[in-house]
């Protein structure tokens, strides 16, 4: 037996569920949604990066197909040349790394002076004797001895995990970008023909959004990390250029890798060189911040991607939390998506509005609280003063 259900019975049912049990239903649907994230991390993370380079090698693709090639052979070139610069700036990060290695043991020696040299100061000024402090110490290395085990497992683990992915991720892009008619023709098939318009308005913006965010973000890292070498190259600090690359990629996570990316230099000036020069790394850092944040993120970067600070800092955390560091790389990107989608579906739009950056005008006020506040505060009755009483002696 079917049951026909008219439009108007169904929002008539929906209207008639309590408010309570809609926001449970909701509650426990994100749960369940953000569950799912985290359990399928290894599968999901590098779909979701190949996913994104996909959509930015997309138009190299196109352009090698407009020239004559065969699909088959401008993907392979586009993802050639992909590994090609990825591999040149890995090269270079990793020279400089060895140049560090080098160096290993004689930071080491200047950390550890510098270690003791805390620990008299702590012990002198808090009036700690220095043999309780030492014994916290060694009670701390013990510890981290007995957890050493446990800590390289994982560390192998996920080195191989990731090297996996490295693997995977050429194979999942060449087969995201072959496909590509294969998955519009199925999104075609998923929606009626009458919402075909808004999906396609949606692709083509998030594929927009996508392409002119991480060429922004690669514009970006290019001038930070720029800067942030020149600034330490002048104040004289070792490995310059290395740190100053560190930093600009640490930049890439919204407000929280800002803070990383400042405190390793300034490590390296205080045991290398003086306190003084890691207040100047501190300075230079502070500029350049405010040169990224008042002038390359708004004219390059936000621009692109309208999210503003207080989700972004949230997403950040749930990212992180979801999936380390490159859930905290991919949080922002995959917020503006999500926007993007919801400025398209009438009941998600408030959502969409409360991710954007787009401030209502101060002096409109939705809600006049003012009114509020003065019908419900009571009012205080005034006492009128007493007539005075003439004194029968003074009459």
């Amino acid at each position: 037996m079917i049951f026909a259900i008219k439009n108007d019975q169904l929002i008539t049912m929906a209207n008639s569920i309590p408010n309570y049990f809609k926001v449970s239903i909701i509650i426990l649907g994100m749960l369940g949604f953000f569950f799912i994230l985290w359990l399928g991390q290894n599968i999901l993370i590098p779909l979701t990066f190949a996913g994104i380079i996909s959509i930015l090698l997309n138009p190299l693709v196109n352009f090698f197909v407009g020239k004559g090639f065969n699909r088959i052979i401008a993907i392979t070139i586009a993802i050639i040349l992909l590994l090609v610069v990825v591999t040149g700036i890995l090269l270079f990060i990793g020279s400089q790394v060895s140049m560090f290695s080098d160096s290993w043991p004689q930071l080491k020696i200047k950390f550890n002076a510098l270690v003791n040299d805390g620990l008299k100061w702590v012990s002198e000024t808090f009036n700690v004797g220095k043999s309780k402090v030492n014994a916290w110490i060694n009670e701390r290395k013990a510890e981290s001895l007995n957890d050493a085990g446990g800590f390289i497992g994982d560390t192998v683990s996920a080195i191989g995990s990731m090297l996996v992915n490295v693997f995977l991720l050429p194979v999942y892009i060449f087969l995201f970008l072959f496909y590509k008619p294969l998955l519009l023709n199925f999104m075609a098939q998923v929606f009626a023909s009458d919402k075909r318009t808004a999906v396609a308005e949606v692709l083509f913006n998030t594929k927009s959004l996508i392409q002119n965010y991480l060429v922004g973000l690669l514009i970006e890292l290019i001038i930070v990390a720029s800067m942030n070498s020149v600034a330490l190259l002048i104040i004289g600090i070792d490995y310059a250029i290395m740190l100053g690359v560190i930093g600009a990629i640490l930049n890439l996570i919204p407000y929280i890798g800002g803070i990383v990316a400042i405190s390793l230099p300034m490590l390296m000036a205080v045991i290398t060189d003086t306190p003084f020069d890691a207040v100047l790394v501190l300075i230079a850092y502070i500029i350049v911040q405010l040169i990224d944040n008042n002038f390359l993120v708004p004219k390059i970067v936000a621009s692109k991607v309208k999210v503003n600070a207080l989700i972004s800092i949230i997403v950040v955390l749930i990212g992180g939390a979801l999936w380390g560091v490159a859930g905290m790389f991919l949080s922002i990107p995959i917020t503006a998506i999500l926007k993007v989608i919801f400025d398209k579906i009438p009941h998600l739009k408030p959502i969409g509005f409360l991710i954007g950056d787009t401030m209502p005008p101060i002096g409109k006020a939705i809600f006049d609280f003012r009114e509020i506040q003065a019908r419900l505060t009571p009012k205080k009755k005034i006492k009128k003063p007493k007539a005075e009483i003439e004194d029968p002696k003074v009459a």
